[in-house]
């Protein structure tokens, strides 16, 4: 059974995704966010930093993903580790964030003989690509909570942020889709579009 990776822009739905998956397949949810803060409070000097420089982030960790991911989903789980005992089965995950560049992904986990993404991955992206900048600032004011980051900002750094956000989403979708990414958009009814893909994802795991 493969595990499952959700990539995606900011506000997509990927956290929500995730929790769902786990209500009904209980695969265990990993988030992103809690990788890089963690290199954060124990090494900084590597510059992996949340809500930083995105690009900085998502190159710095990419060699640590490659190699989490290729531990945990390859045949025999070596690759340059041959001490590894392999991939414990049954023991599938969910890996939501927006911190992946597949391009220094890949050749890591190619080392542990994954050729493809797909071959071990259902592979999910959640895009936002048909709200405008004035709708994202508008669901920035209305669901933001004290958990969110962006919880109290005022206008303008509010359509600062949307603006990177929709950019941010167009630039994701371009990049997942050589990687054979099925993507769906949650820019409006968004429940619906969570009962189709986890549909989606029932029919995947079956054949």
């Amino acid at each position: 059974m493969k595990s499952i990776i959700i990539a995606g822009s900011p506000r997509s739905g990927k956290s929500t995704l995730a929790r769902k998956i786990n209500d009904e397949l209980n695969f265990f949810v990993i988030g992103l966010d809690k990788f890089v803060a963690t290199f954060q409070g124990a090494y900084p000097q590597l510059e992996i930093r949340l809500n930083w420089n995105r690009e900085k982030t998502t190159d710095n960790i990419a060699p640590f993903l490659g190699h989490f991911l290729g531990m945990f989903s390859s045949d025999d789980g070596r690759g340059l580790l041959s001490y590894s005992h392999g991939a414990v089965k049954g023991n599938n995950f969910v890996l939501e964030g927006g911190y992946f560049n597949f391009d220094k992904i890949l050749p890591v986990l190619q080392t542990y003989g994954i050729e493809e993404l797909k071959e071990k991955f259902l592979l999910i992206e959640l895009v936002q690509n048909n709200k405008t900048v004035d709708e994202f600032v508008s669901d920035f004011k209305k669901y933001d909570t004290h958990d969110d980051w962006t919880y109290g900002f005022n206008d303008n750094d509010l359509m600062d942020i949307s603006n990177d956000v929709a950019s941010f989403s167009q630039f994701m979708s371009k990049h997942l889709m050589k990687y054979s990414f099925t993507i769906y958009d949650t820019s409006a009814e968004r429940e619906q579009v969570f009962d189709k893909i986890l549909d989606d994802i029932k029919s995947n795991l079956i054949r």
